[in-house]
């Protein structure tokens, strides 16, 4: 599958101890856990590429905030791709989240107990929680 851009966003959504995961619908790392995200479309702003993944992929309307980027040249078996990291905090009992479009379920998972990740969204959590 070809992408209009070589730039993608990834948004942590932290709740006290844990985080919400999706498990991935489709390759590369089907069935694996990761962080809601994908590619920034043709006129799109990263911000809005965030904001519109999150809900695409989770239901939920939040404001992500910039955290980092990451340009590991092999963070992406289909290519070079940058990702544009973002963090939500939230109470997670204000908030009920959806599987939807690319997303096959969610999960809250305890931030020291984490499942085996997609791409490099392990280093993007570690680095999150270091800087908080």
């Amino acid at each position: 599958m070809k992408h209009k851009s070589n730039l993608t966003t990834d948004t942590a959504v932290i709740s006290n101890d844990e985080i919400l995961l999706i498990k991935r619908k489709n390759e590369p790392f089907k069935d694996m856990w990761a962080l809601p995200g994908g590619f920034v479309d043709e006129n799109e702003t990263i911000l809005k590429c965030a904001k519109r993944e999150l809900q695409e992929e989770t239901s939920l309307i939040l404001q992500p905030k910039f955290h980092s980027f990451y340009d590991d040249p092999n963070r992406d078996p289909r290519g070079r791709y940058i990702s544009f990291a973002h963090v939500c905090y939230v109470n997670k009992e204000n908030v009920n989240p959806i599987a939807k479009d690319d997303a096959k379920e969610l999960k809250w998972f305890n931030l020291n107990n984490l499942p085996p990740l997609a791409f490099d969204h392990y280093i993007i959590i570690q680095n999150i929680l270091n800087i908080v």
